[in-house]
């Protein structure tokens, strides 16, 4: 509770609406609670020299985009339980609310700019049925991400429809809560994509672009063969990306069966030795979860998304 002066009378203030004691002395008369306010508009009602400080707090911390602290410090001088706190505790407060709201928008942006094709996929979720031949103690490994410092690529095969898409999103959105930068291509678009910057002299940007993330995720490698030049372009991400970041690969042949995706057979070694060297695999097996899940969200956003 916090109180202003007026006419010589107190002003009290309580959640529920003002209380002003009258002049002549009689009981109180609580007005009627105000309608709730935006976090641009917000200030504290106190008159006087008092609340004029407090307001001119409250637009300086707005004009240096920390609105969520002014937030926080109105949301204190509200609440009278408040008085029972130290000033470092309660400034404390002010400080995790406007940095957990940062943290927030941060990871919101990461996860928009990763367009994970199955975006709602998470670790938490996969499902180790035995009839998946997931390694239980590799995914838990994973599922720390610490192999993202050392480089270390993940590898996920096998059949159409049992939920490849679906986990490299999920380790994908694992990377993104750690703060780290995510980018998602399907291999034949960005192929196409960069043959058109070929043209148009944007390839060297694209390639630059494609070296930034920590996670590079390629899905759905070896559908279509690779002639001369794609074979080149991959070989050209692969060594920009060796000892920079991690690439998440998914693809229905197996690992052993790369090679044969390539026109060049040279350009073949050097890739996949780049790629496949030291790098985790998930190799999944089972029929395909695709109609099982049909109905659920995830499938509608594309991919191999039925539910990891």
């Amino acid at each position: 509770m916090h109180s202003g002066v007026t006419n010589g009378q107190p002003l009290l203030h309580h959640d529920q609406g003002f209380v002003e004691e009258s002049a002549t002395g009689d009981s109180p008369v609580v007005a009627a609670p105000a309608p709730r306010e935006s976090a641009q508009s917000r200030r504290v009602r106190v008159r006087g020299c008092v609340g004029m400080m407090i307001n001119q707090t409250l637009t300086k911390l707005a004009e240096m985009r920390l609105g969520t602290m002014g937030d926080e410090f109105v949301r204190q001088m509200e609440l009278p339980a408040m008085n029972a706190l130290s000033f470092d505790e309660r400034f404390g407060l002010v400080v995790e609310a406007e940095w957990r709201n940062r943290y927030n928008a941060k990871i919101d942006r990461l996860l928009k700019a990763a367009k994970l094709r199955c975006p709602s996929a998470c670790l938490e979720d996969i499902d180790l049925s035995a009839e998946r031949n997931l390694d239980k103690a590799l995914i838990a490994r994973l599922s720390d991400m610490v192999w993202l410092s050392d480089n270390r690529n993940l590898l996920i095969t096998r059949p159409c429809g049992v939920g490849k898409t679906w986990i490299a999103s999920a380790f994908g959105n694992a990377a993104c809560r750690l703060g780290k930068r995510v980018a998602t291509y399907r291999v034949s678009r960005l192929l196409d994509d960069l043959r058109m910057a070929r043209s148009d002299g944007t390839w060297g940007k694209l390639l630059a672009t494609l070296k930034k993330p920590d996670i590079l995720i390629l899905d759905d490698f070896g559908l279509d063969r690779l002639d001369a030049t794609h074979s080149r372009d991959l070989m050209e991400i692969a060594e920009d990306r060796e000892r920079t970041g991690v690439m998440i690969i998914t693809a229905q042949l197996p690992v052993l069966e790369w090679h044969e995706v390539f026109d060049d057979k040279t350009v073949a070694d050097a890739t996949l030795d780049r790629i496949v060297h030291g790098s985790f695999r998930i190799e999944l097996r089972g029929p395909s979860r695709r109609a099982r899940f049909n109905a659920s969200s995830s499938t509608k956003s594309g991919g191999d998304c039925s539910n990891g």
